[in-house]
């Protein structure tokens, strides 16, 4: 009990210095289409990695990875704004600059509909290139082949974005062997709160506290309407009111990137603006990710589990993989507390620090790098990377970005137990 109340301790203390020292709103200002959220698609970055400690080589490799970039999810949203279209143009009530989106959006109609929700060719490309840049960061892996375990949610666009990575890892070596799996027996470690999981569980729900002071935070944005007018001389004949059209024109933006289509808007709306309202986006996209955190716990106990059959050399894989959902890997964050995730500030301003919605973005993955020490097989240091980046977890951090498996699994196994399922 005195080692776990030990790693609380460093826990609070290191996750609080680290959203502390993040500057979020200078990343924001350099890349804006950070703002586009969960809509984000994956940026490859130039990282400089932090060199194992003296005598450790990394021998195995955990992931979570978001499918890649796709159409938008809701078939909704193009019928909406098709009819619309139409109606607006039959009544010539679109502007200059409404009438070349509207000749641009039907040219492209039918491929919006009949993609619905399906993976795009980035996406598909995104995890191609995560497959290889993992190959030739962790060379000491896959030089050898070995056997890989891959599992996926039962969405196609989860199937296909992991056949991308697993292709693209046996072309880098055809001695990597991999058992690729989309299944209901596997949901627990990929997505548990499928409601085809037989084996799934009702955890309890909290909102995060910033909430209570939800109206402390001062914000006011008249985008949904200004976008709106750019479009429509006049909108008292058309369907919808001003802000569902407006809330379907700016969800119809951030997704062209993922689909090719950048720039079928023309200059209806900017980056800029959308960067402008980030942090009010922001703290729902907290709440969303908070309050399931814990219906995440099945993912969490499938690391620990199958990191613990090679460990004990039950299990010969060099790399378990999975491959799922923002609604999975943003609440995974918040129960592991990767970069302070799991903070809970009260003031709503604090968010920002601790969650940015755009980690969770199209393409985003967890990795955590297991190393072993040569001239001591037992002893055992992990590495995460979110997004290809080194994170920071609560753990006691003498080595950070490093530290030991033996931690990371007496904390997380605590925290895991900690949280019971409810009754059914």
């Amino acid at each position: 009990m005195k080692k776990i109340f030990t790693l609380l301790l460093f826990a609070a203390l290191a996750s609080t210095t680290w959203a502390q020292n993040r500057n979020v709103l200078n990343e924001l200002k350099a890349d804006p289409r950070k703002a586009y959220g969960t809509d984000y698609p994956y940026k490859f970055e130039n990282a400089q990695m932090t060199k194992a400690p003296k005598g450790y080589k990394a021998f195995y490799i955990s992931h979570y990875g978001r499918h890649g970039s796709r159409y938008y999810w809701n078939a909704q949203l193009y019928s909406e704004l098709a009819n619309l279209l139409n109606t607006a143009n039959e009544k010539n009530l679109l502007t200059a600059e409404g009438k070349a989106f509207y000749s641009k959006f039907m040219a492209a109609k039918d491929e919006l509909q009949t993609g619905v929700s399906e993976l795009s060719d980035l996406g598909w490309e995104q995890h191609q290139r995560i497959a290889r840049v993992m190959y030739n960061s962790f060379p000491d892996v896959f030089k050898k082949g070995g056997n890989v375990y891959a599992i996926s949610s039962l969405t196609g666009r989860c199937v296909l974005s992991m056949a991308s990575f697993c292709q693209e890892l046996t072309q880098c070596n055809p001695n990597i062997e991999i058992r690729e799996e989309s299944a209901r027996k596997v949901l627990d470690g990929v997505k548990p709160d499928d409601r085809q999981n037989p084996l799934i569980k009702k955890y309890p729900k909290s909102r995060p506290r910033f909430e209570a002071n939800r109206k402390n935070f001062q914000f006011q944005d008249n985008l949904r309407e200004t976008i709106v007018k750019r479009v429509f001389n006049n909108t008292d004949s058309l369907p919808g009111n001003m802000n569902h059209i407006g809330s379907n024109l700016i969800n119809l933006y951030t997704s062209l990137p993922s689909i090719g289509h950048e720039g079928m808007m023309g200059n209806i709306i900017s980056d800029e603006e959308i960067a402008a309202r980030w942090e009010n986006e922001n703290l729902g996209s907290y709440t969303w990710v908070f309050e399931p955190r814990y219906d995440m716990i099945p993912i969490l106990q499938d690391i620990i589990k199958k990191a613990d059959a090679v460990l004990s050399g039950n299990s010969d894989n060099i790399a378990d993989l999975r491959f799922g959902h923002d609604t999975c890997l943003g609440p995974l964050t918040v129960l592991m507390g990767l970069n302070g995730a799991d903070i809970d500030p009260e003031d709503p301003y604090e968010v920002k620090y601790c969650y940015q919605n755009w980690e969770t973005g199209k393409a985003s993955n967890l990795q955590i790098i297991f190393y072993r020490n040569k001239k001591a097989p037992n002893d055992i240091l992990i590495k995460c990377l979110l997004n290809g980046l080194e994170a920071t977890l609560p753990l006691p951090n003498q080595q950070a970005p490093y530290y030991k498996w033996s931690d990371f699994r007496q904390f997380y196994t605590a925290r895991c137990n900690s949280v019971k399922p409810e009754e059914k």
